[in-house]
């Protein structure tokens, strides 16, 4: 995360990457480069204060149960923290609504598991809001580009740009290396036993 001004926007930006989610009431933008993951932004359109999040990977979400499998962790834990935050903020669930962006396949991976992330994704934010009751007001997801977005989360207005090119090729190498930095990584912590 990274706080820093561009000349087009009076409020500063605050980037966030994969993993990361930031709620709030003040006057920033938020924003995020998306390719094959998926961010959430969840605002209270009367309160003034909303947030976003951006994971990689959802887990597999069973119809009686959201925690089904190690990587659960990261659409969930992703969702969890965001509502969690804008709910010490002062909203209440009941009153947020969402607006989803990403899912791009731009992953060239071997088999099935370029298309299968970005649609794991997609059908995990999905169902995950439906789930928890927060209608989602407008998305732009799917396709084959990345997406850069800039989220006001004080309205929840949302400007969006796709990416092509030479930068596209950027967003797929960095997702390349974050995918391969969770497969490498430890699916469980140490256990400390306590007396």
């Amino acid at each position: 995360m990274f706080l820093h001004r561009l000349s087009r926007f009076e409020q500063q930006i605050l980037t966030i990457h994969p993993g990361e989610f930031y709620a709030t009431g003040d006057d920033v933008v938020i924003s995020t480069v998306l390719g094959s993951c998926v961010a959430v932004g969840l605002y209270d359109p009367g309160a003034g204060m909303g947030g976003l999040n951006h994971f990689m990977l959802p887990g597999v979400m069973k119809k009686d149960e959201l925690i089904a499998n190690p990587n659960a962790r990261y659409g969930m834990h992703a969702m969890e923290l965001l509502i969690n935050e804008l709910m010490k903020l002062g909203l209440r669930k009941r009153d947020m609504v969402a607006k989803v962006f990403g899912g791009g396949s731009v992953l060239r991976l071997h088999g099935t598991e370029a298309s299968a992330i970005p649609r794991s994704n997609i059908e995990f934010a999905f169902e995950y809001l439906e789930k928890e009751s927060i209608p989602v007001v407008a998305s732009d997801v799917g396709g084959r580009q990345p997406r850069k977005i800039f989220f006001f989360p004080r309205s929840g207005k949302v400007l969006l740009t796709r990416i092509g090119g030479q930068r596209a090729g950027v967003v797929e190498k960095e997702e390349e290396e974050y995918l391969e930095a969770i497969r490498r990584a430890p699916r469980e912590g140490p256990i400390r036993m306590f007396k």
